[in-house]
């Protein structure tokens, strides 16, 4: 799948010799992926994104994948920052409270393998805005589907083994930072944050249910 090459000025080089470890999945929360192109390639706004694809699956690639485009912002995962030195950004044309249309999910499993390949990305490594920044950003939001990516080896899968009976916010902080989600925040935001991953219609307190997911299963294999 060719991208339709439409430049943007808002990137630079990554920083102390990085290179990709990480591809960060997007909500755009526009009116249109035209909008959305057009703020990504203003030097006003500062910020970028390497590809944008459209709900009808319409692919455009705007900052080249071994350049450091401006998407993440302050954020960690896996204990590492400057997420945008090690990551490439895609965004999706999606104000987040519609499900993703099949088009653009299947031209997103179209270009996933291609940078996997190129840079030596495990499935491990795809991950939402949302997980690296907890609290600051929401993207892709709740109607993401993390499930079928998983499905096709194209995200980390999440564990199905019974969780702990030790159900406290210290043993839920440790698993998840064991996860990936290092980022400093407290313990509401943090749940909201694994939640919108993994089950975004949970709600109230930390149950045995939100452990799930994160369960060492998974994170072994």
């Amino acid at each position: 799948m060719q991208p339709v090459w439409h430049p943007s000025p808002n990137f630079g080089p990554r920083r102390d010799g990085l290179t990709p470890s990480l591809i960060v999945i997007h909500y755009t929360a526009m009116e249109s992926a035209e909008a959305a192109l057009e703020r990504l390639c203003d030097p006003q706004a500062e910020v970028s994104a390497h590809y944008l694809i459209g709900m009808d699956g319409h692919l455009w690639q705007m900052v080249d994948e071994a350049d450091r485009a401006w998407h993440a912002g302050a954020g960690s995962w896996c204990g590492v920052d400057d997420i945008n030195s090690r990551s490439i950004g895609i965004e999706l044309d999606n104000g987040g409270t519609h499900p993703f249309a099949e088009p653009q999910m299947a031209a997103l499993e179209r270009l996933l393998p291609g940078i996997m390949e190129r840079w030596g990305i495990l499935p491990e490594g795809i991950i939402g805005h949302s997980d690296m920044a907890p609290g600051r950003k929401h993207d892709p939001g709740p109607r993401f589907d993390w499930a079928r990516l998983e499905r096709g080896e194209l995200a980390a899968r999440r564990g199905y083994d019974e969780g702990p009976q030790d159900v406290t916010p210290h043993a839920f902080r440790a698993l998840a930072h064991d996860a990936g989600f290092t980022a400093e925040t407290d313990d509401e935001t943090l749940l909201a944050a694994v939640r919108l991953r993994y089950r975004p219609w949970g709600k109230g307190p930390l149950v045995q249910a939100d452990f799930i997911p994160l369960g060492h299963t998974a994170l072994g294999t």
